[in-house]
């Protein structure tokens, strides 16, 4: 089941990438059949327009920006409060669980007992950490998505505005930002062990859990050991919070920067189209028509790829 819902995500995805690539390239050959068939004056003034009218927009996505850091602060509050309701439950069942499996613990040489113990917190911690990692990154994707799509609906109705101001490459593009698009960067989260913490590499703790063994005050390694199973269920868990957060920040950014791609491909297509058709004007009728046809027969192919999805 989960590596058939994975070949359908992917090729979802993939199918969504050929629609935007397909919209953005007849967005292209457009722009270039109505520059080579329009005055290299009114093209001018067309690329001068839409300029003016993307740094208006440009100033409008600021704007955007705002609402979505109200909509990550949002996620940073929800997430935070769920770690605490985490917290809460997990220490409870792993301190149960610790002190269950102490007490079926042989104790032996001080030094080996604090090895086992603290290796037993280690397990103890990462089956409940992990476990809530993956049911964490499932509840963000989901509350990223609502948040995003919400953004993006914004965005893909300012870019359409756009096109009734008279900016019509926007207009062929109305599907240009994908709304089903979740992370954008995937998770770096990786569990500490602190081994550092665990097996200090010290003599004198040696020695020292030597004479606690001997002396048969294993209870104090068992302290040390509740200590360090709280300690290591905190930054476990604050790392999970972290990187979601973190997914969620850095997903933003590139969603912002794909927007503001996508406003400065509209100029860029506009002037590359200028260039051609200033070119092929220069170069006479012939030299028109026959990037008239070499147009047209590039639509094709496109069409025929988009049916062959």
């Amino acid at each position: 089941l989960t590596l058939d819902s994975s070949y359908r995500l992917v090729r979802d995805a993939c199918e969504r990438g050929i629609e935007r690539l397909s919209e953005l390239l007849l967005a292209i050959i457009a722009e270039e059949r109505e520059a080579l068939c329009r005055p290299i004056s009114e093209s001018e003034q067309r690329v001068a327009s839409t300029k003016e009218i993307i740094a208006s927009a440009e100033r409008s996505m600021r704007e955007l920006g705002f609402l979505f850091m109200a909509e990550q602060q949002r996620l940073s509050d929800l997430f935070v409060n769920r770690r605490k309701s985490f917290l809460n439950s997990a220490w409870l069942q792993a301190r149960r669980e610790f002190e269950d499996s102490l007490s079926k613990r042989k104790r032996g040489m001080g030094s080996a007992y604090r090895k086992r113990t603290m290796r037993e917190a280690q397990r103890i911690v990462r089956e409940l950490v992990l476990p809530w990692l993956e049911a964490e990154q499932a509840e963000a994707e989901t509350e990223y998505r609502q948040a995003t799509r919400r953004f993006i609906q914004i965005g893909n109705d300012f870019l359409k505005k756009l096109a009734e101001a008279g900016v019509d490459g926007l207009a062929r593009m109305p599907h240009a930002l994908d709304a089903d698009g979740g992370f954008q960067v995937r998770s770096r989260f990786v569990f500490r062990d602190l081994i550092e913490v665990a097996e200090p590499a010290s003599p004198l703790r040696w020695l020292a859990d030597l004479a606690l063994g001997a002396a048969g005050k294993h209870r104090a390694i068992d302290r040390s050991a509740l200590e360090f199973l709280s300690h290591l269920l905190e930054v476990n868990s604050s790392r999970v919070q972290s990187d979601i957060l973190n997914r969620v920040q850095e997903s933003r950014g590139r969603l912002e920067t794909q927007i503001r791609r996508l406003l400065h491909d509209i100029t860029r297509v506009a002037e590359q189209a200028l260039v051609h058709a200033r070119a092929a004007q220069e170069a006479g009728a012939p030299a028109v028509e026959k990037a008239l046809a070499q147009l047209e027969l590039q639509k094709s192919e496109i069409f025929a790829l988009r049916q062959r999805k």
